[in-house]
């Protein structure tokens, strides 16, 4: 399904490309690339973006997962997928021995011939298939702009609340997010004028949203120290999950990668409650 009327256009499959049945590896890696601008979007040290692990044949299945681990592979394998678009990759760690867990999330990838592409930080700032973008589009808040950079790029999504009360969006928050949203810590705004959505690790938001005017911030997971921030500084803060909020922007990109090639698409999940 198309995300957007641009994502609508590029999903025309060109002569040759696109079989319905395989396609080459480098064909998915590119468009995977250019859709997510990954280059242009600095990441975090051990994030390398892009193909992680590569594979002998031709791509015949997309797959999204959050996170680059041994369930997730093994799941991907039972269903057949050989191309998996993860948002947390295989290599934030330093250097390890390629032994235990590591030999067997290597192990499953060889022998099941599948290729795993990362996407982290180009897939939280995207603006149309990117996390913040999505989750803003669901809980029915325009994007105004782009705020809280790393170094340089903004990664986070100022949005208009159209007069959306706090009660209110903590409603919408609760059907978006069904198993991890508990309730928010309110000390802001009962009816906030902007909100301010970052995907993930919310702390590094936290110190924008002053400069913003905005007191209202809708995030993965928080701190036990940024409760007494928000009390002293009125906020309003609402973590939904670190990884039920970046779900959206893999599970995007692997739809768009599908719809592009001819390809059929799987989604593989862990249901982490975090």
């Amino acid at each position: 399904m198309c995300v957007s009327n641009l994502s609508c256009a590029e999903a025309v499959v060109s002569p040759g490309e696109g079989t319905g049945g395989a396609v080459l590896l480098e064909d998915v890696v590119r468009f995977c690339d250019e859709r997510s601008r990954r280059r242009h979007v600095p990441d975090f040290p051990g994030a390398v973006n892009g193909l992680q692990f590569a594979k002998r044949g031709p791509v015949r299945k997309i797959g999204a997962a959050v996170d680059a681990g041994l369930v997730p592979f093994q799941r991907a394998a039972e269903l057949g997928v050989d191309f998996l678009i993860v948002h947390h990759g295989l290599f934030w760690r330093p250097q390890q021995p390629v032994t235990g867990v590591i030999h067997e999330k290597y192990r499953v990838l060889f022998e099941n011939d599948i290729a795993v592409y990362s996407c982290h930080l180009p897939l939280d700032a995207h603006p149309e298939i990117g996390n913040n973008a999505l989750i803003a589009r669901h809980l029915g808040l325009p994007v105004a702009r782009w705020f809280v950079e790393h170094e340089g790029v903004p990664i986070a999504a100022l949005c208009d609340s159209r007069g959306i009360s706090r009660s209110e969006l903590s409603a919408r928050l609760r059907m978006l997010f069904p198993h991890t949203f508990k309730g928010g810590i309110e000390f802001g705004s009962a009816t906030p004028e902007r909100v301010a959505v970052l995907s993930g690790s919310g702390g590094s938001g936290l110190g924008y949203l002053g400069d913003a005017g905005c007191d209202t911030l809708v995030t993965g997971e928080l701190r036990q120290e940024h409760f007494n921030m928000a009390q002293e500084n009125g906020w309003n803060l609402y973590p939904c999950g670190h990884y039920a909020t970046e779900t959206f922007g893999v599970e995007a990109l692997a739809g768009e990668v599908a719809e592009r090639f001819g390809l059929p698409m799987d989604v593989v999940r862990t249901d982490c409650p975090l």
